[in-house]
């Protein structure tokens, strides 16, 4: 059963821990030797730029990253296959694994346009606006000022838009979600689950949720502990009642997964790193049939790239 996982931080964490390797540090969730062991067939990789890092540093910090993916990740491993386009994931042979380059939040870019077209020339093809909290593009999630898109963060949707690229929702703020209804033709919400399940600033409510799936974008229910429920432990039971819920609002061929792994410290029970994807496995063919467990996995995310 091929995997599509929607986003991952491993980038974040080769970039402040120098010595750990890609190929199989135990340290990490995700792995290539974890990705070659459960058929993981299509990676997206966050460029995400932490908050301690100055304003005027935050690009360089992203270029850092992005030969990190090409040096580190591409380059070194020849069934490590770069996705830039469609095309490229259809091409994808048995034993190759794509990567997809991604940005989580457009702190890197300030309020510059080349920036961003200079990350989109790097490889990057889906673009989150915001991590929690404000930039020039708009209001994070966790910004008490809520605000939407500012005139610089139409322009970036607009930009992406020239692209066919994906506009990220995920970790924007509710009025900023919908600003971006109004101008994106490619938006998902790459790791984001559902707020009547979990009321949770980084989770999408039922009418944002049917939004996407009007504009025919995709939600990727993420492993994130706090936005399953309130409750710990959580197991992956939990985690599929965010799938179900977005299924019964119409979007069995709009979810799959982003699981955050490398990005959080607590995890799922049986869900800890990449190779427990057979554990929701599992479970998914329990509650499934098979063409939908592959569609959540795969393809209703390979099916949706709109580069």
């Amino acid at each position: 059963m091929k995997i599509f996982d929607a986003h991952c931080d491993v980038l974040w964490q080769l970039w402040q821990a120098k010595q750990k390797r890609f190929a199989n540090d135990s340290s990490l969730h995700i792995t290539l030797e974890s990705l070659k062991k459960s058929n993981g067939k299509i990676q997206c990789f966050a460029i995400y730029i932490p908050e301690h890092v100055p304003h005027e540093h935050r690009f360089h910090a992203a270029l850092e990253m992005v030969e990190i993916f090409y040096k580190e990740i591409v380059d070194k491993h020849p069934e490590v296959k770069l996705v830039l386009t469609k095309q490229d994931s259809q091409r994808l042979q048995d034993g190759d694994i794509g990567a997809l380059l991604t940005l989580e939040g457009c702190d890197a870019i300030g309020q510059s346009i080349t920036r961003l077209d200079t990350l989109h020339r790097l490889g990057v093809r889906s673009v989150g606006l915001t991590w929690n909290y404000s930039n020039a593009v708009a209001d994070g999630a966790l910004e008490p000022r809520g605000a939407g898109l500012s005139s610089f963060g139409i322009k970036v949707v607009e930009r992406l838009n020239e692209h066919s690229l994906w506009t990220d929702v995920s970790h924007l703020s509710e009025k900023g979600f919908w600003d971006v209804m109004e101008h994106s033709e490619h938006p998902i919400a790459s790791h984001s689950n559902c707020h009547v399940l979990r009321e949770h600033p980084r989770n999408l409510k039922n009418e944002q949720i049917q939004a996407l799936l009007e504009k025919d974008g995709m939600v990727g229910v993420t492993f994130v502990p706090s936005f399953v429920k309130e409750q710990m432990p959580v197991h992956i039971g939990d985690v599929l009642l965010h799938l179900e819920h977005i299924c019964a609002l119409g979007g069995e061929n709009n979810v799959g997964f982003g699981s955050d792994f490398d990005g959080i410290t607590e995890t799922v029970v049986n869900l800890e790193r990449y190779t427990h994807y057979e554990n929701l496995i599992n479970e998914l063919q329990k509650h499934y049939k098979e063409e939908q467990v592959h569609k959540f996995l795969y393809s209703n995310f390979a099916d949706h790239i709109s580069f």
